[in-house]
């Protein structure tokens, strides 16, 4: 199959900045980046509208960064808890979305969809982990994400304290139990 040429309304990630001719499969361009309208098919007719829209566009999308950039450093540091069952090793019965993380950011006060989360691959295991949700194309704030089973190990993972398998295996190395005196006289009876 041909490739089909674009001009980018926007920066895509991977792909280019706004206003660059940019050739890509046909399935990417006709499902994703002309739905989205970040893009339009390259003929001689929208090469001169993109020209003349060209500083209006250019400052939309600087207006829109400006305020990314302001929320980003309102909302610096966030934490988003997620609470999941899991199992004794710490592996989870299923694991944690983009759709969860998304939820709880809104819940925690910045509104984003899921769209806007970027996990590099699931979270299937209970802790702490850094996703990227980005804000704009050229803004993204880190975000971490702490799953836990409850509401306290949540806090306790936090503090940084080891919950679950390793907290155990910390106690078990911190003091050793005697269940038997070893001096003791063993007499038979």
């Amino acid at each position: 199959m041909a490739a089909v040429e674009l001009i980018l309304l926007q920066r895509v990630e991977k792909l280019g900045q706004m206003g660059e001719l940019v050739k890509v499969k046909p399935g990417y361009a006709r499902n994703y980046l002309l739905p989205q309208k970040k893009a339009i098919r390259a003929s001689k007719a929208n090469l001169e509208r993109f020209e003349t829209e060209r500083a209006q566009l250019e400052a939309q999308n600087l207006k829109r960064r400006e305020e990314a950039e302001r929320v980003a450093e309102r909302v610096g540091g966030l934490s988003v808890v997620v609470i999941r069952q899991a199992g004794e090793s710490g592996g989870l019965y299923g694991s944690v979305s983009a759709r969860d993380i998304a939820d709880g950011c809104t819940a925690a006060g910045l509104t984003i969809n899921r769209s806007q989360v970027v996990l590099e691959h699931p979270i299937k295991t209970l802790g702490l982990t850094t996703v990227r949700v980005a804000l704009h194309p050229e803004v993204s704030i880190p975000v971490t994400v702490n799953v836990a089973r409850s509401a306290e190990e949540a806090e306790k993972q936090a503090r940084g304290e080891a919950v679950g398998l390793a907290a155990e295996e910390e106690d078990a190395d911190a003091e050793p139990l005697e269940l038997f005196d070893p001096d003791a006289e063993i007499t038979a009876g």
